[in-house]
């Protein structure tokens, strides 16, 4: 290396003149120590060495006496820049020659280095000092380990994402995290000061935060969660900060976040606690981001719930009400504290107990104080009229308090809206004001944006989206159940645009707002806009059009769970494609109120629109193949009012064939004049429970009064089990749509049919039915009803059961069944549903072979296959294996244990003619794979023995990179000769594509 007067002479004259000459006497008193060690140089490295422990000493004194002179006007200069390098370099051998006498000082003056130096100076040195500081984490010194591990918590925070899989590789070879985690086991034994447990716990929640497959270790450590749940008393507020960072960043595992929740009552508790306002800031802060975490979907959130629903709110509203009149950075980290807190209200999108209390923490009051600074009730009359309403919300929106939370405010009052009971009403909580004053404002914001989308060019569209949130909260308010905020919204957003209200209407979302206000939707229907939202819907669903609404508002946007890992969150209920749901929705409301639209309009003349056949098509496939539960009951809603009641499935596709079949027919419904039909009971017990008979009455005794729906009595009779005699005033025409209903999950009626019908379905309590024939608006959030036929496997389908299907003993296990003594695994199951769902299986039990007459089944798979295949028989739903992080953390022969049986169904599937089936497994499959390259060398092998060409060529494929290496370690040589050379064709062809072939 060239010596510090040949390095920095004449360079050093010229750049030396802004600095002091105190800095720069430490500058050459530093280059002066380094030069005492050995430093070698080739094209791309520098490397300082020296194992004199004086020397080494001196070196780090005199880097820290060097960083101690950097001030402000000085950490760009050169002679900073220029000697990051060598001062880097001592370090890290330093630190890597591990003498104790030195490390300790050596460790500070890396925290020193890093705090010092800005992040774009230190960036492309920060990686050569991660692999010695993670390796010191070991060592039983705690001052070491301490300083160590915040330097290493310093870099991480600052290092670029490009170095993150490098770093990763270090930390993983350095076995950094088990290292923090035996660190942290040896603080709760009380031995190890508070700071040592800060820094390793803050460590570790920066690298859980960054990096996903570091979670399931730690959060699967009992010992480590036993240690974590024994500090959550402590009165050390640090502590409880570091412990609450550490759960947040286990949650953002979606597995780690419901084993926290499912074994965590104290933990839920010292959370909520943590979030009264009575604690530090700090304190507060971070419980109400764990809260976050652990509340994600809706699964989670009802889980919380029950264990703690009213503190949780309670603490909530707390501090969501804390607002106090601050300036500078205290008001800056105020706004910051109250997003937390509207983010944890955003919970409100959920049904569930926690509105009722939201509604008694008086939410609606504490919304306003959001918007408005100066708002008190007690400042107006009892009767404020609906001008002065509008007055008082202009003056609100005008002064322009804490916009940044307002799209939260839109938000959260449109759930409330949506979620609230027919009968709700704000006058027995004598807050009606409140909610008159932000029902306004919202109006108000929604005429505002509206009035401004034809306006819209590129350096708007950040406040177009934030408009979105307020015209959603009127769309939601509008069409709430509650009748008082339906007629109030309405009333209000009537009243804002008498002026010019008919110059908005070019928006797809102000319009289906418009479609609810009595005066435009008149309007509407004579302009024709039926025919505009059917070209609207055929434009989404020809040109593939997809918007999801979470992917604009800025408030919806958490950086935070940018890093998730296993949460399987379902779709919002409004999914994916808002502009088709809102474009359904109008065309819904409009028709609801156009009287007999088909008759009167010709909705479908011109060439831009579909047919009628076409249209109800298209409906029907959005039902069956659409996931979006909003979507789907959109298009129920509208096909309701084409005669089509119900959801159409694959399973209800399946499950119709045997409408109107004598075939497994188990029972008989009898009318008064004689007729009668055969249907299939299980269907029944499952669809429509309420037209069997109750469970244990003696035979023939009468189990309903006359004026009931169903008066029948039970006997044997011929060849099926059961006769039901139905009461006089049930019609043979509705019972047959009843029953189209039934097995198909649909059925086609006219308007006068529809009228006996609905009494049919309202006696039966089939609600979901129901609701369509009434033709009322589906409610938000609201499930789309499911086909599954899941429980005819339990006791409510036993009593039908009338085969058994029998799987291949493959190892021992230990197991009963709940219904019968026999000892092999089986499952009792129903000749109808899987004749139904399986042409083999149909043909079998027609053919007259043996098979058809004897009551067991055996199939060739084993349990865990066979439990699969029944349930996709019965919910076209295929069980999927563990994913993220627990399929991650599996030994490969425990992964193979879990995907045999999907290769097992993928064969079965093959020799059963169930090409959804053998699609539904061949893709698990081959993602598993994909996640699990080792897997492939068995699978081939599996996958040639069933005879699976298809999947073996797609575990080649994964080979192929790897051929060289596996040929010249031998591990190829279990695989058949012509496997391994399907495995060098794939391989050659790859090389050929211009892939690389691992060596």
């Amino acid at each position: 290396m060239r010596s510090s007067s040949s390095k920095h002479g004449h360079g050093a004259s010229e750049n030396n003149r802004s600095i002091s000459g105190h800095m720069y006497t430490l500058h050459q008193r530093l280059y002066h120590a380094l030069n005492l060690g050995t430093r070698s140089y080739d094209d791309k490295t520098r490397k300082w060495m020296c194992t004199d422990i004086e020397v080494q000493r001196h070196v780090v004194r005199s880097i820290a006496a060097f960083l101690d002179s950097i001030s402000g006007d000085t950490l760009q200069h050169p002679l900073v820049k220029d000697s990051v390098a060598d001062m880097v370099g001592a370090l890290v051998w330093i630190l890597h020659f591990k003498n104790g006498a030195i490390l300790n000082i050596a460790a500070k003056v890396v925290v020193k280095l890093v705090n010092v130096l800005p992040s774009s100076v230190m960036q492309p040195y920060l990686l050569d000092l991660v692999h010695p500081l993670s390796s010191l984490l070991s060592l039983q010194q705690v001052e070491v380990a301490v300083s160590c591990a915040t330097a290493l918590n310093l870099i991480l925070s600052n290092q670029s994402s490009k170095s993150e899989k490098a770093i990763w590789g270090i930390l993983k070879k350095t076995e950094t995290v088990a290292h923090i985690v035996s660190n942290i086991h040896d603080f709760s034994g009380g031995i190890i000061p508070s700071e040592y447990f800060q820094e390793m716990a803050s460590l570790l929640s920066t690298i859980l935060r960054r990096w996903p497959p570091s979670r399931y270790p730690v959060w699967s450590d009992v010992k480590l969660m036993k240690a974590l749940e024994s500090m959550h008393t402590t009165p050390n507020s640090s502590i409880k900060v570091a412990v609450l960072k550490l759960y947040s960043a286990l949650a953002l595992c979606g597995s780690a976040a419901m084993n926290l929740i499912e074994n965590g009552e104290a933990l839920l508790q010292m959370m909520v606690q943590c979030m009264d306002r009575s604690n530090p800031h700090s304190v507060q802060v971070e419980g109400f981001r764990l809260a976050q975490c652990l509340v994600r979907n809706e699964e989670t959130c009802l889980k919380v719930m029950n264990f703690c629903c009213e503190p949780f709110v309670k603490a909530i509203m707390c501090g969501i009400s804390q607002q106090r009149s601050l300036s500078g950075k205290a008001a800056d980290d105020q706004v910051s504290f109250l997003e937390e807190a509207c983010c944890l209200v955003l919970i409100t999108r959920w049904a569930g107990e926690h509105h009722i209390y939201f509604w008694k923490q008086g939410i609606d009051g504490v919304l306003l104080g959001l918007l408005s600074k100066d708002f008190h009730k007690n400042s107006y009359q009892e009767f404020v009229s609906l001008e002065q309403k509008i007055s008082i919300a202009q003056e609100i929106l005008s002064a322009n308090y804490l916009l940044v939370l307002r799209g939260y405010v839109w938000d959260i009052l449109g759930w409330l809206a949506t979620n609230c009971g027919e009968d709700f009403n704000p006058k027995i909580l004598r807050n009606e004001l409140y909610l008159d004053i932000l029902i306004t404002c919202t109006c108000l914001a929604f005429v505002d944006a509206i009035s401004k989308w034809h306006q819209v060019c590129q350096n708007d569209v950040v406040e177009t989206f934030k408009s979105v949130s307020a015209s959603r909260a009127v769309l939601m308010m509008i069409y709430s159940p509650s009748k008082y905020i339906a007629s109030r919204a309405r009333a209000i957003l009537s009243e804002i645009l008498k002026p010019n209200g008919k110059e908005y209407l070019i928006h797809i979302l102000g319009l289906t707002c418009y479609c609810g206000l009595p005066q435009y939707r008149r309007r509407l229907i004579k302009s024709k806009v039926i025919e505009t939202l059917l070209v609207l819907v055929k434009c989404c669903l020809d040109n593939d059009i997809h918007i999801k609404r979470q992917s604009f508002p800025p408030h919806l946007q958490n950086t935070f769970h940018d890093k998730s890992c296993c949460w399987l969150c379902t779709e919002e209920w409004e999914g994916g494609d808002t502009p088709l749901l809102y474009s359904l929705w109008g065309l819904a409301e409009l028709m609801h109120n156009s009287g007999s639209v088909r008759n009167n309009l010709n909705i479908f003349a011109g060439e831009m629109t579909y047919t009628e056949t076409e249209l109800v098509s298209k409906l029907q496939e959005i039902c069956i193949h659409t996931s979006s539960p909003g979507l789907r009951w959109y298009a129920a809603y509208v096909l309701s009012y084409f005669g089509v009641y119900g959801f159409p499935s694959k399973l209800g596709k399946r499950i119709g064939k045997a409408l109107n079949e004598k075939e497994y027919a188990d029972m008989q419904l009898i009318l008064t004049k004689g007729q009668s039909l055969s249907v299939h009971g299980v269907v029944f017990a499952v669809r429509c429970s309420a037209l069997l008979p109750p469970k244990g009455l003696p035979i023939n005794e009468k189990t309903f009064d006359d004026s009931s729906i169903k008066d029948f009595t039970e006997k044997v009779h011929g060849e099926f089990q059961k006769e039901i005699r139905l009461s006089a005033h049930v019609d043979h025409d509705a019972l047959m749509k009843l029953l189209e209903y039934v097995y198909l999950g649909y059925a086609q009626a006219g308007e006068e049919l529809v009228k006996k019908l609905k009494t049919l379905a309202k006696r039966c309590n089939l609600q979901p039915l129901l609701q369509l024939l009434c033709r009322k608006h589906p409610k938000w959030s609201t499930p789309f009803p499911s086909s599954d036929l899941s429980l005819a496997l339990g006791p409510a389908g036993f009593q039908f059961s009338d085969i058994i299907l029998e799987a291949k003993v493959t190892e021992l296990m230990c197991w009963t069944c709940s219904f019968c003594p026999l000892s092999d695994p089986h499952i009792h199951v129903h000749k109808v549903i899987l004749s139904s769902s399986c042409d083999y299986m149909r043909a079998l039990f027609q053919s007259g072979m043996k098979e058809s007459h004897v009551g067991t089944i055996k199939v060739p798979v084993s349990w865990e296959a066979l439990v699969k295949l029944v349930n996709w028989f019965y919910s076209n739903e295929l069980l999927s294996p563990p994913s993220g992080c627990l399929w991650d953390y599996m030994e490969t022969e425990e992964k193979l244990c879990k995907l045999r049986p999907y290769v097992e169904l993928c064969w079965l599937a093959e020799f059963w003619f169930l090409e959804d089936l053998k699609e539904d497994c061949l893709n698990v499959t081959v993602s598993c794979l994909d996640s699990a390259r080792p897997l492939s060398i068995k699978i081939i092998q599996i996958a040639a023995d069933f005879s699976l060409w298809k999947l073996a060529e797609v575990a080649a494929n994964y080979i192929a990179p790897f051929y060289r290496q596996l040929h010249d370690s031998g591990e190829l040589e279990a695989l058949d000769d012509m496997l391994v050379n399907m495995v060098r064709v794939a391989s050659v062809r790859l090389s050929q594509e211009g892939g690389s072939n691992s060596r």
